[in-house]
């Protein structure tokens, strides 16, 4: 092959890999967009924190609910129709909640937007196997991450100001235009594998992927890892952190979603950042340590310890999100514990522990806040008390301090494919 051929393939490849992390993208934009429409979606559905934590749940039960099964899909089939439909499907959602006029409406739109982007991550993961190289999956996963925190950066201060503008309506269907948009170019841009011949699921039956994944113990040690991790930062920064921002601190919407964003922000530098110097040092387990140590202190101090300047929540929510970053290894490390017959299935367990938490603790929060809700109401909307978050919180806290237990239970693989010495 000449130079040129390179060149050409090597552009196509991060064209490819552009497209679906702009997917990915996509899906995180619609997965906090809810946390900035609090106090509208209270107000024109009538409902509570308890129901509204299930409104915006939805889409986590549909995210997560297929994930061993979309990588299976994936290797069997290939990315190229599955993304771009799931895409689609995603912007129907969008378009179907932007025009709800009842409470069921919102949930099936939220449940399609979840099922469309339910494929985003494990699919650019996907094309990053397909056509990078192995020594780059690490730090790839980790670009990924921070390109899909962008569209959650999106979703937050800036999005807040376009809602106060032209209503969370009209930019829900916007977010709909886009969407189709981008599936139409996916389904034109992205073709089969180009760096090296993929693993097919047609070589292994479905029901010994599930074995082989299920009863492997470092699977579980990892979807541990990553659903501590996961679940509290996008609980928080996705859904609760806006209104008790403002209730904490004073501020207004704006102010209070540019504050969470920094959570985000380190999150997404934290990504790549971990996966470099992962594959830099040529380690796992010391990162995970250390992250999920920093991540569980930053944010109770950040929320607990009395009195804090401004300048100083920005800095702890900022490293706690940064130290969060290192759920971007779990997704190599299940691979590198896993036989390459069942990559796809590994990932997608993890995946559905990782998004299953936040399903889980959005509406567990929104329940104890209702709980010990006073009976405090702003526009039709329920006023919740700081006393009740610092409660509330509680939860969230000791989730994120089970990363530390899942971390020890993960065992170091020195970014090498140990499978084959484990069975």
């Amino acid at each position: 092959m000449t130079r040129r051929n390179e060149d050409a393939v090597s552009a196509l490849a991060w064209a490819i890999w552009g497209l679906g992390a702009l997917y990915y993208f996509y899906g995180f934009f619609h997965r906090v967009t809810p946390s900035v429409m609090v106090s509208e979606l209270m107000r024109d559905f009538g409902v509570g924190g308890a129901l509204l934590g299930n409104l915006t749940a939805v889409y986590f039960y549909a995210y997560a609910s297929p994930q061993f099964l979309v990588g299976l899909l994936l290797d069997r089939f290939g990315t190229r129709w599955l993304l771009a439909s799931a895409c689609a499907l995603a912007a129907l959602g969008s378009l179907i909640f932007a025009s709800a006029t009842t409470l069921n409406l919102a949930y099936l739109g939220r449940l399609l937007i979840g099922l469309g982007a339910a494929f985003s991550w494990i699919g650019t993961l996907k094309l990053i196997a397909d056509w990078m190289p192995a020594r780059r999956f690490a730090l790839l996963s980790g670009c990924t991450l921070f390109v899909g925190l962008s569209g959650a950066i999106l979703g937050q201060a800036p999005l807040a100001a376009l809602v106060e503008a032209a209503g969370w309506r009209i930019t829900m269907v916007g977010a709909a235009i886009f969407g189709l948009c981008l599936a139409a170019t996916m389904a034109l841009v992205i073709r089969p594998h180009g760096h090296a011949p993929a693993v097919s699921a047609a070589r292994i039956r479905l029901g010994e992927s599930f074995r082989l994944v299920t009863t492997t113990a470092q699977t579980w040690a990892v979807a541990i890892y990553g659903a501590a991790i996961t679940g509290p930062i996008l609980a928080f920064a996705g859904l609760w952190g806006v209104p008790y921002m403002m209730a904490a601190h004073g501020l207004d919407r704006p102010d209070a979603a540019t504050i969470t964003t920094t959570m985000l922000i380190g999150w997404g530098i934290g990504g790549p950042t971990v996966g470099w110097l992962s594959d830099r040092i040529g380690l796992r387990r010391p990162l995970l340590l250390a992250g999920s140590t920093l991540a569980v202190l930053c944010l109770a101090i950040a929320i607990y310890a009395p009195s804090l300047p401004l300048a100083a929540v920005y800095a702890l929510l900022f490293v706690s999100g940064f130290a969060s970053g290192t759920m971007a290894l779990t997704f190599a490390i299940a691979r590198e514990h896993n036989s390459p017959l069942a990559s796809g299935a590994a990932i997608g367990l993890v995946n559905t522990a990782c998004m299953g938490a936040a399903a889980v603790l959005q509406p567990v929060l929104g329940l104890v806040l209702d709980l010990n809700w006073v009976g405090e109401t702003v526009g039709g909307a329920r006023l919740y008390s700081v006393e009740a978050y610092h409660i509330a919180f509680l939860f969230l806290i000791g989730w994120l301090a089970f990363g530390v237990v899942g971390a020890l239970l993960v065992r170091e693989t020195r970014c090498q494919n140990v499978y084959q010495a484990t069975v």
